[in-house]
């Protein structure tokens, strides 16, 4: 199963606050023991939403908004990409996460091509694969 790992936006993050050398060296270790264990497949850091935009469809039609956005429950600092057997084992790992007091992560399941059941076609199914062989490329 695969999961992406949430991490949630802070003030600090959100003002730009880069982490100390101490933090980014235990998250180092940390993205390394799960790269050992075979588990990380992505792991990344996000700019403040200062430095991004969100694009709001109706009918059709998308409309650009810039950043930065107030700060919410809903806005991302970082993200890992994660295969493990079962949610439980993503928890387990990711409780082991170098974070200090008040940080959040959210943990969700990535779709994989049989949760669509018969709406994801051969042709479909075909083409999915034939786009993930191809992006895996470059």
């Amino acid at each position: 199963m695969r999961f992406m790992v949430i991490v949630k936006a802070s003030r600090d993050s959100e003002a730009g606050v880069m982490p100390s050398t101490e933090l980014l060296t235990a998250m180092g270790k940390f993205n390394e023991e799960m790269v050992k264990a075979g588990i990380m497949e992505a792991g990344e850091g996000l700019h403040p939403t200062s430095k991004g935009a969100r694009i709001k469809y109706s009918g059709g039609q998308g409309t650009a908004t810039n950043g930065p956005f107030a700060l919410s429950g809903d806005l991302i600092a970082g993200f890992w990409l994660i295969k493990t057997k079962s949610l439980d084992e993503a928890i387990a790992w990711m409780k082991r996460a170098p974070f200090g007091g008040g940080d959040e992560i959210e943990i969700r399941q990535v779709f994989s091509a049989e949760d669509f059941g018969e709406a994801l076609t051969p042709e479909l199914r075909e083409q999915e694969e034939r786009l993930r062989a191809q992006a895996a490329k470059k």
